[in-house]
């Protein structure tokens, strides 16, 4: 029977008419579809540490967490969520006012911008941008404002000029996201301290999305903004357990501020989820007062399978952009003789049974990103091994 209404208006609100199913669940089911190695989807394929997992099902059997938690978090999780930021960046918050528990980054980027913004609120963010943030704007009612990382000289750069052309005085909020989904730029010192200076004269609010904040290599460095003068104040910052212990479906996240900022984004995610997550909070907590050894020994392994896969990929004739963080790799398939992502990427699972990710997607015009395509490197070297040798038969 079809539906019945009494307008012809669409049923999806006209905000996210834009937005139809993500690209991920796209390319995950065309993987499964065709039995294909899935280097689309950004999830590990082997679990974290196994005495984290043990903590999860210890506070399970415990009876912790198996009602509802408390709606900022559990005490446990924020104190240790605290204690890391201390520890690691020597930024100093009150876990009782400062720290706020989300059901992953994902909700923490969506709290963030339906409270802080007013319809009609400019936000500036890099692209290209993980497809959340675009949708988030939109349901807050804001107009996103891109400014756009391009290639140069064997990875992405953000022009600092055209970052301060795109502020004007509609201008509330700047998004940023360092180390960078999807091309694994990580922003210096230098850009860094340009992105302050501009936030403080021009009286912005900031959104960072820090969850690769372990995930750095070679010589880069990860430097939480609210470390540069005037940001603590004024910065949001989110970070995730998922991507730094390998537990993405416990989906556990939270946001460090000021008291005032964390009320307002606390408010508008209590309609969101209210809390969840509750057994996996007390494991979290473990989890971050890990030695400084898992975090280094974890990074190193991340280093090694980049480039498995990247000299993979470069043997198969992609050009590839080294990232200096995150787990993908973005790649440019013009050598090859392509020039659509998109439709490169819906042929591949067929051609060689490898699915990836066009970054087409992750910008408001897709012409920035035509040719450019993600790969996930955060799979078991066997996995990786067969897909770069599956690539290989592109070459020929």
């Amino acid at each position: 029977m079809a539906a019945m209404t009494s307008s012809a208006r669409p049923f999806l609100n006209r905000r996210l008419a834009e937005f139809g199913t993500t690209i991920f669940a796209e390319m995950s089911a065309l993987a499964v579809r065709t039995g294909s190695i899935n280097l689309g989807q950004g999830f590990p394929d082997t679990d974290g540490p196994e005495e984290i997992r043990e903590a999860a099902v210890r506070a399970l059997r415990d009876g912790r967490g198996n009602q509802y938690p408390p709606g900022p978090g559990i005490p446990e999780l924020r104190t240790a969520v605290a204690a890391h930021q201390q520890r690691r960046y020597g930024l100093s918050y009150d876990p009782d006012t400062e720290v706020l528990v989300t059901a992953g980054a994902t909700e923490a980027i969506a709290a963030a911008l339906l409270a802080l913004l007013e319809p009609g609120d400019e936000v500036v963010a890099f692209e290209p941008y993980y497809d959340s943030y675009a949708a988030c704007i939109a349901m807050a009612g804001g107009r996103r404002v891109p400014v756009t990382l391009r290639p140069h000289e064997g990875a992405f750069r953000l022009d600092l000029d055209e970052l301060r052309a795109a502020v004007t005085d509609r201008t509330r909020l700047l998004l940023v996201n360092t180390p960078h989904n999807p091309t694994g730029t990580v922003l210096t010192r230098e850009e860094l301290t340009a992105i302050a200076e501009l936030a403080v004269e021009r009286d912005l609010l900031v959104v960072t999305d820090e969850v690769y904040e372990h995930l750095v290599f070679d010589d880069a460095e990860h430097l939480p903004l609210a470390t540069f003068p005037g940001m603590r104040e004024r910065t949001v910052t989110i970070g995730s357990a998922g991507k730094t212990f390998s537990f993405t479906g416990w989906k556990v996240g939270w946001a460090t501020a000021p008291p005032e900022l964390v009320t307002a984004v606390r408010s508008a995610k209590q309609f969101l989820t209210y809390v969840a997550s509750g057994p996996f909070q007390y494991a979290v907590a473990e989890a971050l007062c890990l030695p400084d050894s898992y975090f280094d020994s974890f990074r190193t392994d991340l280093r090694r399978k980049r480039d498995l896969l990247g000299n993979g990929l470069r043997a198969a004739g992609f050009e590839v952009y080294q990232p200096q963080g995150t787990y993908f790799i973005t790649t440019d398939i013009a050598p090859l003789g392509e020039k659509d992502a998109y439709t490169f990427c819906r042929a591949l699972p067929e051609r060689c049974g490898v699915v990836a990710i066009p970054n087409s997607v992750f910008y408001d015009d897709p012409e920035a990103g035509r040719s450019q395509v993600r790969f996930a490197f955060c799979k078991r070297d066997d996995v990786l091994q067969e897909a770069a040798g599956r690539l290989r038969s592109l070459a020929s």
